[in-house]
C-alpha cells in the first residue's frame, strides 16, 4: 500500500516538475495585449514582458499613463487609450491590435483593468455604486473578449482573466466582489467552449496587495459616509464608521 502511494506521489511531482520546465518558444514574436496598464499589476506585466522581448500592446486609460509606461520600455512595446466600459473605444483599440499584429495574429489577452471602490456596507450603496464597478470588471472584460477573442482563436493562443480572492471569498461588500464571481464563471464557460480549437483561458485570484488601487480607499470610503442621510448614520453610528475604515 505504502510503495503504491509513494509510485504516485513520484509520478505527480514528476509531471509537476515537467509542466514547470515547459516554455514557450519564440516568445520575441507573439503579441500580446493587455488592459490596465496604467498602474499595478498591468503595469508590471507590460514591463516584464516587454523585458523578455514581447510584442506588448499596452492600454491605458490615461494619456499619462501610457506616456510613462512608454518611457519606462523598449520601442518594441506600443500604447493605445482604451475605455473598457465605451463599446466604441473596445471597437477602436481592436481595430489598434489588427494593425499592429498583422497576419502574425493575437497570441494573448490579458484582461487586467478593473476597479474596486466605491466600497462600504449594502445599505449606504446605491445601484449605481454597484453598476459602476460591474460595468467595468465584468461587462468591461467580457466587451473586450467578445471583440478580441477571433484574434487569439486564429492564433491558438491564451486569454488571463483578472479575478480575486473575492471572487471566491467575500470579504467586503460593493460591486467589487460580484463582478469577480461573474469573472470565474464567465471564464470558466469560454474555457469549456474555445477548448477545442486549441485556445487556453486562466484565472488569476490576487490577494491584497499594496498597488495604487487602494490609494484612495479611506477618502472614498469618508465620501460614501459624508453623503449618507443621517437616519441611516444614527442607526450604524461612528463607532461602526470607525471600524470600517
Amino acid at each position: 500500500m505504502w510503495l503504491y502511494l509513494a509510485a504516485l506521489m513520484g509520478i505527480y511531482v514528476l509531471h509537476r516538475w515537467y509542466r514547470e520546465r515547459q516554455t514557450v518558444d519564440t516568445l520575441t514574436d507573439k503579441h500580446i495585449f493587455i488592459t490596465g496598464c496604467d498602474s499595478g499589476f498591468g503595469n508590471l506585466l507590460a514591463r516584464q514582458l516587454d523585458v523578455k522581448g514581447m510584442r506588448v500592446l499596452a492600454a491605458c486609460f490615461t494619456e499619462k499613463g501610457a506616456e510613462q509606461l512608454q518611457k519606462a520600455t523598449s520601442e518594441r512595446l506600443r500604447t493605445t487609450i482604451l475605455d473598457i466600459t465605451s463599446m466604441k473605444s473596445v471597437a477602436a483599440a481592436t481595430e489598434w491590435v489588427k494593425g499592429c499584429v498583422g497576419n502574425k495574429r493575437l497570441w494573448g489577452l490579458v484582461n487586467n483593468a478593473g476597479i474596486d471602490f466605491p466600497v462600504a456596507p449594502t445599505e449606504w450603496l446605491t445601484k449605481d455604486d454597484f453598476a459602476k464597478v460591474i460595468n467595468v470588471n465584468l461587462l468591461g472584460t467580457i466587451d473586450v473578449t467578445l471583440h478580441m477573442l477571433a484574434l487569439v482563436r486564429r492564433a491558438r493562443g491564451r486569454i488571463v482573466n483578472l479575478s480575486s480572492a473575492e471572487g471566491r471569498v467575500v470579504i467586503f461588500a460593493g460591486g467589487y466582489s460580484p463582478s469577480k464571481y461573474g469573472i470565474e464563471s464567465f471564464s470558466d464557460s469560454l474555457r469549456r467552449e474555445i477548448h477545442p480549437f486549441g485556445v487556453k483561458v486562466s484565472i488569476v485570484e490576487p490577494g491584497v496587495f499594496c498597488t495604487p488601487f487602494f490609494d484612495d480607499a479611506i477618502e472614498d470610503l469618508q465620501d460614501v459616509w459624508s453623503q449618507l442621510p443621517s437616519e441611516i448614520k444614527e442607526s450604524y453610528g461612528e463607532q461602526y464608521f470607525e471600524s470600517c475604515e
